[in-house]
């Protein structure tokens, strides 16, 4: 895992590389994703950035049929919805994302404790690259 000096490189242009990154706090060694300038647990500011192995399960998870408006002009709606879910990391953090892969329709199929990999889904040519997990199997 590659670690440097966390010097506003953006999240969202890691994730443009397929790369998922957290930060880590040099003064209590706390781990966050998605990354802050601050932490939250010790108030230290000393952070560098961690990369992140992108596998971890499926703790929480939701199906949405009426989103926001960049998920209607992907194509999702109250006919065709799409799975939120909240994985935590092999690391340890918990991060949200879209659950691809699965059937958002029949929730009943979805299953918590499922293990996830990171994936990363373009939209548009000028609306930058989402985190998504799928199912590992």
């Amino acid at each position: 895992m590659e670690a440097r000096e966390h010097n506003g490189t953006s999240f969202y242009a890691y994730l443009e590389d397929n790369r998922l990154m957290g930060s880590r706090c040099g003064s209590c060694r706390a781990l966050h994703v998605p990354p802050r300038p601050l932490c939250p647990t010790c108030y230290g500011d000393e952070m560098s950035w961690e990369e992140m192995s992108g596998t971890g399960e499926l703790v929480a998870f939701t199906t949405v049929h009426i989103g926001p408006t960049a998920m209607i002009a992907a194509g999702y709606d109250r006919h065709n919805p799409y799975c939120a879910g909240i994985v935590r990391l092999s690391e340890g953090p918990t991060v949200s994302g879209q659950i691809i892969g699965v059937d958002p329709s029949d929730p009943e199929s979805i299953a918590i404790g499922t293990r996830l990999r990171a994936t990363y889904v373009k939209r548009g040519y000028d609306t930058g690259t989402f985190l998504a997990f799928e199912p590992l199997d």
